[in-house]
């Protein structure tokens, strides 16, 4: 689908979000006036903070089509990330102004009064709400957009909400039970978990996420499916928003083979991933398939690999001299919480190393990798 598609989804999806959040919040107001109850107030203030979160999104949406410029040269993308969390902290704003107003009416509480117009709107609500969750997941998948599917999970947890509401203003009439100030409260704490968790989803790509395991998994997968790879880390993904996606990789192929068919086989690579909307950038990195010596080590460092923790990964080794005077150079990529720093690791490969190899000497790489992909089992 072409951006400028995307783009006009985006909008219809943004117009029927402003439209039916805005008469919800009108109707479900006029019902809070007439029967006093500020649970079905608070309802309209989400209603309310809903048809904002639209306006925002269709803002998003159109200034994320912008073309990319000099100054902007990966595009505007990231202005949907952006409007997703201005509409977060729209909604904890408006959840803090009514947790303090339920408050308030649970301390001094006040009579509600049942109307049958306050039923008929709530269970309008749910309907058009349950509608627009269809709609917006449907619209969400079909243009990828994190927005959309967010907007589907927030009306889903307003049909929850207003049946709630709906549920505590039958109850408060038929049992005499007074739970508007109470129902109130817990709809405004829902309101703000929901902020809480928009504000995590939004901001955790502007601030640079690393890419999912499924993602580096199929990135793996789809590498080393290539005739002459042998392997694959130091993968780094960065996101500018939709169709945005840039990516770099080491790739290692046996040095002894032609160079040219190499890099066509790079070239390949590279190609069939930016078809598939990821600008790869593959860095090749020779390694040493007819040394005995090299390939002995490699498999032992692998071995030690293993036995210190099965996270570890040893790539590009290289080995200077010979016969006891030898040093092997080589990288260690090691997970976030090894249970060890760097100066005891180094030591502990060096010691178990030299076991078998008395001889030999190391100068090793930490390489704490942004998406390591996993070794070959």
């Amino acid at each position: 689908m072409g951006e400028k598609d995307r783009a006009r989804y985006g909008r219809i999806a943004g117009w029927v979000g402003i439209i039916c959040n805005t008469l919800l919040c009108v109707g479900k107001f006029i019902a809070g006036i007439i029967s006093g109850s500020v649970s079905i107030t608070a309802d309209a203030a989400n209603n309310l903070s809903d048809a904002s979160s639209s306006v925002v999104s269709l803002i998003g949406f159109r200034l994320s089509g912008k073309r990319a410029d000099e100054e902007h040269p990966y595009g505007h993308a990231r202005y949907e990330y952006i409007s997703g969390f201005v509409v977060a902290i729209l909604v904890i704003v408006i959840g803090v102004e009514l947790l303090r107003s339920s408050i308030e009416r649970m301390i001094t509480p006040q009579p509600v009064e049942f109307s049958m117009v306050s039923v008929a709107v709530l269970c309008a609500s749910i309907a058009v709400k349950l509608g627009m969750m269809i709609f917006n997941a449907r619209m969400g998948r079909k243009i990828e957009s994190q927005t959309l599917i967010a907007t589907a999970a927030d009306s889903r947890n307003d049909c929850i909400t207003t049946a709630a509401v709906l549920a505590a203003a039958l109850t408060s009439h038929f049992a005499n039970v007074e739970l508007d100030g109470i129902m109130g409260t817990l709809v405004a704490a829902f309101i703000l978990y929901s902020g809480a968790g928009l504000v995590k989803d939004t901001l955790s790509p502007l601030l640079g996420e690393a890419p999912s395991p499924e993602m580096v998994e199929s990135i793996r997968k789809k590498i080393l499916s290539y005739p002459g790879v042998l392997g694959a880390h130091d993968l780094i993904v960065h996101d500018y928003g939709h169709g945005r996606k840039f990516a770099t990789v080491h790739v290692e192929m046996a040095a002894e083979t032609d160079v040219i068919k190499n890099h066509e086989v790079i070239d390949d690579i590279e190609r069939d991933f930016l078809h598939e909307g990821l600008n790869m950038l593959v860095h090749f990195d020779p390694v040493e398939t007819d040394n005995s010596d090299v390939c002995e080590i490699r498999r032992e460092l692998e071995r030690i690999a293993g036995v210190i923790d099965s996270r570890l990964s040893i790539h590009d080794l290289r080995l200077v001299g010979c016969g006891d005077e030898r040093r092997a150079y080589f990288d260690v990529v090691v997970p976030k919480e090894l249970g060890m720093n760097k100066k005891e690791l180094c030591g502990e490969i060096t010691r178990f190393l030299q076991q078998k190899y008395p001889g030999i000497s190391c100068d090793i790489t930490i390489d704490y990798s942004f998406a390591a992909i996993p070794p070959e089992k």
